[in-house]
């Protein structure tokens, strides 16, 4: 294989990643351009990415999609991989970037995500091949808005590799837990902002389906005892999710009325 970079840009976002970044870095050495986008980190995420010779750009935080968009415009080449600092590209799959890019047969291209919780690799309750576009025309795609759960609108055929993205999810259970009110908050936010309403009772119904169809449905359980754990923050963080929001609705209303 040549060892000539790739024409690609890669496209990060980052907040506080000291600990993660240098493998995801070192990952995509192959690509020619790496963008990197930080929202106020106070250890040395920027610092560490300077030394990898990204480009680094400080921006406030505005949501996941907004934030990411942010960086793909900053890309100069024309295809774009969007990267999160707990991922890695597997080394196979540099090869097959390089014969995508030089087919161009596609516009934009999904990968596989092994996806790694507590040191388990998660096959089940649709944690694996859970593709996701991410290599990309820059001019023919554009990132959702959405403050959470943010995807890729692409405008043109989409082709489907064969080798994965490596996703180191949650290393621990604190990390679990912070993820669990970082994103309850974001989603909260994003529903309260769309004039959505919530109840306890609501809160628990929604929950306890995602439990159900997460751990039961959609075979969780085989994945042991990290599947349940999953399983268990997923429900923690859509009944939070649910319950923040009425937070927000009953400080509407105390504010309306005062």
């Amino acid at each position: 294989m040549t060892s000539a970079k790739l024409p690609l840009s890669v496209a990060i976002i980052t907040r506080n990643e000291e600990e993660r970044l240098p493998e995801c870095l070192a990952s995509v050495a192959f690509a020619d351009e790496v963008v990197v986008v930080d929202s106020g980190s106070t250890d040395k995420t920027v610092e560490i990415a300077r030394e990898f010779g990204a480009l680094v750009y400080v921006e406030p935080w505005q949501g996941f999609g907004r934030q990411k968009q942010l960086a793909i415009d900053r890309c100069r080449r024309d295809w774009v991989l969007v990267l999160d600092a707990d991922e890695r590209v597997a080394p196979e799959t540099q090869g097959e970037f390089r014969e995508v890019l030089a087919a161009g047969t596609c516009i934009a291209y999904s990968l596989p995500r092994k996806n790694y919780f507590c040191g388990r690799w998660l096959r089940h309750a649709g944690w694996w091949p859970d593709r996701v576009v991410r290599l990309f025309r820059k001019d023919s795609a554009r990132m959702s808005e959405r403050s959470v759960h943010e995807s890729l609108e692409v405008h043109g055929p989409v082709g489907a590799l064969r080798q994965p993205l490596i996703h180191y999810a949650n290393k621990d259970l604190a990390q679990t837990l912070s993820k669990v009110n970082h994103y309850s908050s974001a989603g909260a936010n994003e529903l309260f902002a769309q004039g959505k309403t919530a109840s306890v009772f609501k809160a628990y119904l929604r929950a306890a389906w995602s439990f159900l169809h997460s751990y039961i449905l959609r075979g969780g359980f085989l994945d042991r005892g990290e599947g349940f754990i999953m399983a268990v923050s997923d429900f923690m963080n859509v009944f939070f999710k649910y319950a923040k929001l009425r937070e927000l609705q009953k400080q509407k209303e105390k504010d309306l009325s005062s």
